[in-house]
């Protein structure tokens, strides 16, 4: 499987921006579909947005729809998570995952269709 390193979390303000990057190594990148997931303490890992492979459909969770944006760049093997209008609910801990297999939509949403994830990186959001 392919490894995946996240980078760009911190602590900004309510209502700021934050550019989340997973960079992946060991296969080719191109063949993945990517994925953001986050996990706030005490609660069960949560879809954010993903990113099929070759025709590049997006897939947002619906209470995030509009304030993030998933893109990917394969000629750097990376993925982005643009997020706006950041608010305190957002705080977590963001995953960023990998699988070579063709998802439907419907299972691009469930943490255990994933077969790669990197080690996270926090997100805090003040008031």
């Amino acid at each position: 499987q392919v490894q995946l390193v996240e980078s760009g979390g911190g602590l900004v303000q309510a209502g700021g921006s934050l550019r989340l990057s997973c960079v992946a190594s060991g296969r080719t990148f191109s063949n993945y579909a990517m994925g953001w997931f986050r996990q706030a303490p005490g609660r069960e890992r949560e879809f954010v947005a993903a990113i099929r492979q070759s025709e590049g459909l997006t897939i947002y969770s619906d209470s995030l729809k509009g304030r993030f944006t998933i893109s990917r760049d394969n000629a750097k093997n990376t993925v982005y998570l643009q997020m706006n209008n950041l608010n305190p609910a957002d705080t977590a801990v963001y995953y960023c995952a990998g699988d070579l297999g063709w998802m439907i939509p419907a299972k691009m949403v469930v943490p255990k269709e994933w077969g790669s994830w990197g080690q996270g990186t926090q997100v805090t959001v003040t008031p």
